[in-house]
């Protein structure tokens, strides 16, 4: 096949102001006349596109999504303290009821402590030498000369702290792994934009001048790894909670002791298919959360891993926990200022400068909610027709 004479017909763009209802307005025109769909309900919004630049190229609309509420989810924690209603913005049915039955859960046995624990965003540069020796002899000129480099970064920003430079070898590959601290920002630009600085000062000042790719992707950025699940991308934060015994009973109708016992079964699963995540489902409460906040949804593809680690008590109490590693969220930039995503930090009291943590503390809260919905929903047998009563919307 051949598309030799075939006429490319770009999207139309207004070159001097982009973000107005009429420049959207003709791209749904133009989409309307190629494709033959009427953009009806894509045409329906309330927000200024003027607000838009640095969010969104080629607006044309918007993608609705429902939004359900969750709770209330009682937390106690360093940073989030309190009873809080979580916005969930989901197209899956049961998920709001499943998260919603693990906040009450959790409530009434007292609430859920939580804890961040470490804060770290990189950039991973290489550097390409010869061999293997200029590659090591660079690394301890760039260990010697740490407080120059460390200089350099923090100049492109008011917010990032470079903490440490770690690297690793690979034949003539230098590897670099530039940690930071972000402030309430999730980071990722902002790091981009200083270890650029910073290579570009250890290239101008080294007298070999080494060359060097910005991104060698031992960061991962927006994909699973498990250095990150060892050393941390973004919070590494900690849910836990003591669940009555009885009250476990009364409303999810499973016992501490059974769920206990599938816990192991489902444990030993996870690691036989080396699986980043032991527990059920983080994604699902993680995506929909930070749907409606206004985070960068790729995110979820590091921040949805986690490890679970549980206890049967002897009082036939259960202790539950998860331990979020890579968990990349931010209450301030990017979308977050967006006017529905605002209002639904403004839900948790989250926007803003100062609120990170807070946050943090809120999204692995909402993640044990519904860790424990789905097993004992899974234990108790009633996972399969609570999708059938709740999350069949077929047309």
């Amino acid at each position: 096949m051949t598309t030799k004479g075939l006429e490319r017909i770009p999207i139309p763009r207004d070159k001097n102001d982009d973000y107005t209802r009429d420049a959207a307005a003709v791209r749904r025109a133009f989409a309307e006349e190629r494709t033959g769909t009427v953009l009806e309900h894509v045409a329906q919004y309330s927000l200024d596109p003027s607000l838009l630049p640095g969010n969104v190229e080629n607006f044309t609309g918007v993608a609705q999504v429902p939004l359900g509420l969750a709770g209330p989810l009682r937390i106690a924690g360093e940073h989030a303290q309190g009873d809080f209603y979580i916005p969930m913005a989901t197209t899956e049915g049961t998920l709001v009821a499943s998260y919603n039955r693990g906040m009450r859960l959790l409530t009434e046995c007292g609430g859920v402590k939580t804890t961040v624990v470490k804060h770290s965003m990189q950039r991973s540069p290489v550097f390409e030498l010869n061999d293997a020796l200029e590659a090591r002899t660079l690394g301890e000129w760039i260990d010697a000369h740490y407080n120059e480099i460390k200089q350099a970064a923090e100049a492109t920003t008011s917010a990032g702290t470079l903490v440490e430079i770690r690297n690793y070898i690979i034949g003539p590959l230098l590897y670099l792994r530039f940690n930071y601290t972000t402030g309430d920002a999730a980071g990722q630009n902002m790091v981009g934009k200083a270890t650029l600085a910073a290579c570009i000062w250890i290239q101008t000042n080294h007298p070999h001048r080494p060359h060097f790719v910005l991104s060698g992707n031992i960061d991962t950025d927006k994909k699973h790894s498990q250095m990150n699940t060892i050393e941390t991308r973004g919070k590494r934060v900690i849910a836990e909670a003591i669940i009555s015994g009885d009250v476990l009973k009364r409303i999810m109708g499973v016992d501490a002791e059974t769920l206990f016992h599938v816990r192991q079964i489902s444990q030993a699963g996870a690691f036989m298919v080396g699986s980043s995540n032991n527990g059920a489902h983080s994604a699902n409460g993680l995506t929909a959360l930070f749907i409606a906040t206004g985070q960068d949804v790729a995110n979820v593809a590091e921040s949805q891993a986690a490890i679970v680690y549980a206890q049967l008590l002897t009082n036939g109490d259960y202790y539950w926990s998860i331990t979020i590693p890579s968990l990349v969220v931010a209450t301030y930039g990017g979308g977050t200022a967006l006017p529905t995503q605002r209002e639904c930090l403004d839900l948790v009291g989250c926007y803003g400068a100062g609120h990170v943590n807070k946050f943090s503390e809120i999204c692995a809260a909402t993640v044990l909610a519904g860790e424990i919905s789905l097993s004992s929903a899974i234990v108790r047998g009633d996972w399969v027709s609570s999708h059938d009563r709740l999350g069949r919307n077929r047309p």
